[in-house]
């Protein structure tokens, strides 16, 4: 790979220890990928935010150590926990403690505290065609497909390098021959009609995942008016059961006006439907409980915007949560203050939801509570509920969500096509 005079002296140390390693780290990717250069990008999401294991934190901390600072602006994913309440949310002492100290040599390297899985709606989004370096699959997904930037799908470890040299090697995503679509995807019997139904968004993004895996794929057949919080949950679903990168929606995303444009004039290498019949089918794969009961409602899995949040206290109309559920809504610190300064939050609070920030809603302190089946309007978060929690899962829009949580028994309508 191709460095200039500068890159090299950062790879043999005239620039620090800190940037000697975070550049050998960004080179050896580039040459394993085949990049010839490296290409600056304009902002970093770094993924590496929540505690799973000590290395992740003692590669953080050396880092702050060797005096890394990062030089472009760059956000952080959730924590493991709320980083502001911790006490609300029952947090196991080491989880807290390895927790701080992420989130401490994260700011002293100069990091803003967004801890959000959804930093597409709120604070630095990026625009068409910017180069950024992003971590978090339903986050790259978003930013590539619906905003049209250009990041890979980097992962732990890396994207704190790419945020510390402001480069990232020029390979994948980041080059336009390599953003053209390779699937066509088709509705077969679902008309655009039936996109009224908001529980269709994440389970359509659930089958679109599975269909396309690593590959790129353009979807035919949904409406162009479609919403913000929509694709937020399509992005989300098709990044948890495929390896989502970057898809297209024909007449929707930037890249993808036409059909023309999604291939980058080529012919489709193959053409793939999506049946009603699949899209019931992954509705019933993600509920693994035959149960009638649901003690934890879990909502923001990416982080509720301040729309949903909206819609959400409509929904209860003045009505309160069961005795026997816990409804948890997780969202950024951004968000929270919309709500608590709208007077949402309170609404909210009076009917027995209970509001989290910074923390991702798959991660909670386990042992210190006593669940035993969730409910979640998030295909996402059903699809990974059981590995990562263990406990049993039913999903539904969040209107069944609510309705479960008030009455203290699983209620699921479904799609509201297949009532009739």
């Amino acid at each position: 790979m191709k460095l200039t005079s500068d890159e090299q002296d950062t790879l043999q140390g005239n620039h620090g220890e800190a940037a000697r390693l975070a550049m050998a780290v960004i080179v050896d990717i580039g040459e394993l990928f085949g990049a010839e250069e490296l290409i600056p990008v304009s902002q970093a999401h770094i993924d590496t935010t929540i505690y799973m294991v000590d290395a992740g934190v003692e590669f953080v901390e050396k880092l702050c150590e060797l005096g890394a600072r990062f030089s472009i602006p760059t956000q952080l994913n959730p924590s493991a926990v709320d980083l502001q309440r911790p006490e609300k949310l029952r947090a196991d002492g080491e989880i807290l403690e390895k927790s701080r100290r992420l989130e401490r040599a994260y700011l002293k390297m100069g990091a803003i505290p967004t801890w959000t899985c959804a930093p597409y709606q709120q604070g630095l989004v990026p625009m068409f065609g910017e180069q950024i370096a992003w971590g978090e699959s339903n986050a790259i997904a978003f930013a590539n497909s619906i905003l049209g930037a250009r990041t890979n799908r980097y992962a732990d470890l890396m994207d704190i390098c790419v945020a510390i040299i402001g480069k990232a090697p020029g390979f994948g995503l980041h080059l336009t021959r390599n953003r053209k679509a390779q699937l066509l995807v088709k509705l077969a019997d679902i008309g655009s009609d039936r996109f009224r139904d908001k529980t269709l968004f994440p389970l359509l993004g659930f089958v679109f995942g599975e269909l396309a895996g690593d590959r790129i794929g353009a979807l035919e057949g949904m409406p162009k008016d479609v919403e913000v919080d929509d694709l937020k949950a399509f992005s989300a679903a098709a990044a948890s059961s495929g390896a989502v990168g970057l898809f297209h929606i024909i007449g929707v995303t930037p890249e993808a006006q036409t059909r023309e444009m999604a291939f980058q004039g080529e012919a489709p290498e193959k053409t793939l439907e999506i049946t009603s019949q699949m899209i019931q089918n992954a509705e019933d794969r993600l509920r693994t409980t035959n149960g009638r009961e649901a003690d934890l409602i879990s909502l923001g899995c990416p982080h509720y915007s301040a729309v949903q949040f909206s819609r959400l206290r409509d929904c209860f109309a003045g009505r309160k949560v069961h005795d026997s559920v816990s409804f948890w809504v997780n969202t950024s610190r951004s968000v929270y203050s919309w709500i608590e300064n709208s007077g949402v939050l309170q609404e909210l609070e009076q009917a027995g939801v209970t509001v989290f920030v910074d923390g991702c809603p798959l991660q909670y302190p386990k042992k210190n509570w006593n669940f035993t089946v969730a409910m979640s309007d998030s295909a996402k978060f059903a699809n990974y509920c059981f590995s990562q929690t263990g406990l049993e899962v039913a999903f539904g829009s969040m209107a069944d969500c609510v309705e479960t949580a008030v009455y203290g028994k699983i209620i699921r309508r479904g799609l509201s096509w297949q009532q009739s």
